[in-house]
This record gives structure tokens, C-alpha cells and sequence, in this order.
């Protein structure tokens, strides 16, 4: 009870800042210690760009140099030790933060073995399907997309090995081309993906774009603090090699406020936020009201 008390006293604090400074047009008046001007350029530019290469498909939210990065450890999605072992290890909280936030929105058994059959998911960045593969055991209809085909081919090899799993429907796009496609899903979930495109408010609309009326929207991403610097930057990519060096630009990370703030404007309402923390001494995460580094946030479609 506690917990969940303190969690909304977080979406009280982000409200009362929305509300204060919904006028204000300029992201630097959310945080006067944020980073340069180019930073809210990125944030909230309408400027969109389109190309395409031989190994992934690009739109106006992507990076290239991004998708390249994550295409040169395509192979390594299902190392429990390699790259994506934070990933790996995570993953359990993650889902527990979904179950609990998609069954309480769309009236589900939280204890039933399939709680999100009917539901129709798309994992947008899917990466290897570490997640989408879950999803799918979980009972949903899942569709994973990315933008990276080395990581859709590493999910779809994957998930052939369990016929549960080998119905997800994987494609090598973007959300943008899904609302080009007119795709409406129950839930939309981008996990560590939004920090890195190059434009967040615009990926934020596809998402929204993307969910259906009464759906929900789920993401996760880190905090743009000191903390999450020293931690997520400087400690697991450059001190304990957890990470590849490179992997994040702390530039390129959102605070809370900032993250609550693009949803509204792409008519999303957040809900509910947690925090995951790792415990070096156990190698495990738990979900905590600390959102000064890894955060998530539950959103639900405001109607029109």
C-alpha cells in the first residue's frame, strides 16, 4: 500500500507540473540543468527526415548511427550473458509492472497463467523478442517490430523453437509505418527504446497513434539525472563492462516530467510510474518508487 501510495504521489508531482507549465513551449523551463539547445531541438522538432539502408528501415524518429549500433549485436539478443544480460535480467520486473498495470486497465486475472488473452500487443523496438516472447506466453496476440532485420531475424528463429511463440507476427518497420498502415492494438509497449530515436515527441504520437481507443500505452526508459550518469554511463559501460561503451547518450535521456509531458501532448495520461533498481550484491532488479534512473510509466488513450 505504501508503495503504490508513494507511486501516485509521483503522478501528483507530475501533474501539478503540467499543470504549471503546459504554456511553456521550450523544454529548458522544465529543467534549468538540462542539456544544450540542440537536445530540445531533437525533443520537439517537426523537422523529419527519410532514408533507407541495406540493413534496417529508417523513418523520422531514428537514428542511423542507433540502428547500426544495435544491428552489430544482432546475434547476441539470447546471451543471457552478452550485451543484453541487464536486459535479461530486468525482464521479470518489467513484465511484473505490465501484468499489474494491463489487467488492472482492461479488468484481467492478474493470477490467471494466460491474463492477456484477447489482447492485442505490439513491442515496438522488440529487439530479439525477449519481451514479445512473454507477452505471447502470456496469452496476447503480439506483433514485434524494429527496425533493425538482423534483430527481427534473431526473434523469428527464436520464436519458431516454441510453437506458443511462433505465432508472433514479427516485422522489420518502425511504428510510424504501422500508423501509415492504420494498426490499432489494446496495448502498445516501447521498452528502452524511446532514448534512443531522434525524436521523441514525434515517436510518442506514432505510439499513440498506434493505440486504440481505451488501449494503453506503456514505456520505459532512464532519467536524464546525475545519478543516472554516473550509473547507467559511466559504471556499466565503462567501469563493469556491462554494457557496450557507446550504448547511451545521456543527452538523449528524458526525465519523468518531460516524458509526462510529451504523452499529453500526444493525448496519452500517464497513471502510473515505478522505478527499477539493481542490487549489485544480488544481480537482481525490483520495482521501487525510485525513478532517479530506470523508470517506467503506464498511459491510457485520452478519448477524443
Amino acid at each position: 500500500m505504501a508503495s503504490k501510495l508513494a507511486r501516485h504521489s509521483h503522478l501528483r508531482a507530475l501533474s501539478s507540473f503540467i499543470s504549471i507549465n503546459n504554456h511553456i513551449r521550450s523544454p529548458h523551463f522544465c529543467n534549468p540543468n538540462r542539456a544544450p539547445l540542440s537536445f530540445s531541438y531533437r525533443l520537439y522538432s517537426n523537422a523529419s527526415s527519410s532514408s533507407s539502408t541495406g540493413g534496417f528501415q529508417q523513418a523520422s524518429s531514428l537514428k542511423d548511427l542507433e540502428l547500426a549500433k544495435f544491428a552489430s549485436i544482432a546475434e547476441t539478443w539470447w546471451d543471457s550473458e552478452g550485451p543484453f544480460k541487464l536486459l535479461h535480467v530486468m525482464n521479470p520486473r518489467r513484465l511484473a509492472f505490465i501484468r499489474s498495470t494491463l489487467c488492472q486497465h482492461f479488468g484481467k486475472d492478474p493470477n490467471s497463467a494466460r491474463p492477456f488473452e484477447g489482447l492485442k500487443i505490439v513491442d515496438v523496438g522488440c529487439g530479439g523478442g525477449i519481451l514479445s516472447e512473454p507477452l505471447a506466453r502470456m496469452g496476447a496476440t503480439v506483433t514485434g517490430v524494429d527496425a533493425v532485420e538482423k534483430n527481427i531475424k534473431i526473434a523469428r528463429i527464436h520464436a519458431d523453437l516454441d510453437p506458443v511463440t511462433s505465432t508472433i507476427e514479427y516485422c522489420c518497420t518502425t511504428a510510424e509505418k504501422l500508423v501509415e498502415e492504420d494498426r490499432k492494438f489494446d496495448a502498445v509497449i516501447a521498452l528502452e527504446v524511446i532514448e534512443h530515436v531522434a525524436n521523441p515527441a514525434e515517436f510518442c504520437k506514432s505510439l499513440a497513434a498506434l493505440t486504440g481507443p481505451d488501449g494503453a500505452t506503456i514505456i520505459s526508459t532512464i532519467n536524464r539525472s546525475m545519478r543516472s550518469y554516473a550509473t547507467a554511463i559511466v559504471a556499466a559501460e565503462y567501469l563493469l563492462h556491462w554494457l557496450p561503451k557507446g550504448t547511451h547518450e545521456w543527452s538523449s535521456f528524458l526525465t519523468p516530467e518531460e516524458l509526462v509531458l510529451i504523452l499529453q501532448r500526444a493525448n496519452i495520461t500517464v497513471r502510473e510510474m515505478a522505478g527499477f533498481v539493481y542490487n549489485p550484491l544480488t544481480g537482481r532488479w525490483s520495482l521501487s518508487d525510485d525513478i532517479s534512473v530506470n523508470f517506467i510509466a503506464f498511459g491510457t488513450k485520452n478519448c477524443q
